[in-house]
């Protein structure tokens, strides 16, 4: 008998379920009862089938209502949708643990020296209804393989965004934009034995010269003529005391970017009712980079590695646009929560599934090894 199309999607799902399992972190269905996703299994059986579950309200989008029809059509359980509330509210622990398990931890380097290059931002998610932001993802990532190795949620009054909130080893280059550029955070980068690439921030990171005399940006920057970049020794100083060296880079946009740039400063200063300085309008018309890297790293070097920045955006982009990360539909904080490790564990699961595509093997999966 030819099996009915329910039947052939229910086979297949089993299968693409085996799939997925592959990219779980060990001890996965253990740390579901020690972190209290499953203090009882009242309607759902064990941590596989309450995964598949949440799997498909977070992955596919779809409400509480729907994902309990759907598990009890899949023989995954039998629940209703203010019970998976309640049941998604108790796995927060849990998701973010997945998450952090399934994030990159590769350190491929992208340029030469053996240096490691992450880059960092943050995203802001809103519930249904919000008048400002809500939550704040704080996320680093690796430019050699692209994958996540640091993300932080943290709610509007504590999400400042600032390099002092991520860990860094020895030997990492750590890119930001202009709100990462002050000394705080610079300082955390190498007192941790890195180093930084930041856009300039004029009011945030005021500059030195070797004699500890202010340096007055915009006058460097009347020298710039376009079509090549200009560099300049100057340092920061450090909050505890003493000095950090470093070099300015400067390069003059082309008249249509300079223009643009100067259109995004008016609609920013429009929105919040404030004037553009002469300053910031002169400024604009530049890319201005500080960077802690010595001079085995090229001025163009560096302005090419800075200009990687903008792989972030594409991954906050694919979160939002595809993994529907950019509005919240949670208005319980606990649950917003978990919703959001949750949506975060999915994204990260499926580039870690896309990386495997790509790297180990046509069929897209690692084989297990027989004993």
């Amino acid at each position: 008998m030819t099996p009915s199309h329910k039947e052939l999607s229910a086979a297949e799902a089993k299968e693409d379920w085996g799939v997925i399992r592959h990219f779980l972190p060990k001890g996965w269905e253990e740390q579901a009862h020690f972190l209290g996703a499953l203090t009882r299994a009242r309607g759902v059986e064990g941590a596989e089938e309450l995964l598949r579950i949440l799997l498909i309200h977070l992955a596919s989008g779809c409400s509480l209502a729907e994902t309990a029809v759907r598990a009890k059509r899949a023989g995954l359980g039998e629940i209703s949708a203010v019970a998976l509330f309640k049941r998604l509210k108790s796995a927060e622990s849990w998701l973010r643990w997945l998450a952090e398990q399934t994030r990159g931890i590769s350190r491929v380097p992208v340029f030469a020296h053996g240096r490691c290059l992450r880059v960092v931002d943050a995203t802001s998610v809103s519930e249904p209804g919000s008048t400002g932001t809500d939550w704040k993802l704080h996320y680093a990532a690796n430019l050699g393989d692209l994958q996540c190795d640091f993300f932080e949620l943290t709610d509007v009054a504590n999400g400042g965004e600032t390099f002092r909130r991520v860990p860094v080893r020895a030997k990492d280059i750590m890119l930001g934009d202009r709100i990462y550029a002050t000394p705080p955070g610079v300082a955390h980068v190498v007192d941790s034995g890195g180093d930084v690439i930041v856009r300039l921030n004029r009011q945030t990171l005021p500059l030195f010269d070797s004699k500890r005399e202010h340096i007055d940006v915009l006058h460097l920057l009347r020298r710039i003529k376009r079509g090549r970049s200009y560099e300049w020794k100057v340092r920061v100083q450090h909050p505890k005391g003493g000095w950090i060296n470093g070099r300015l880079i400067a390069i003059k946009l082309s008249a249509e970017a300079g223009r643009l740039a100067r259109r995004r400063l008016a609609r920013r200063a429009n929105r919040r009712q404030q004037p553009v300085s002469k300053g910031s309008l002169q400024a604009a018309q530049y890319l201005i980079i500080w960077t802690s890297l010595a001079d085995v790293f090229d001025a163009a070097t560096i302005l090419e590695i800075y200009r990687l920045r903008w792989q972030i955006e594409l991954v906050f982009k694919r979160m939002k646009s595809i993994m529907g990360l950019g509005h919240l539909p949670k208005a319980d904080p606990n649950s917003s929560r978990a919703w959001l490790h949750g949506k975060l564990f999915v994204a990260l699961l499926v580039e870690r599934m896309i990386d495997a595509a790509k790297s180990f093997s046509p069929w897209g999966y690692p084989l297990e090894v027989s004993p």
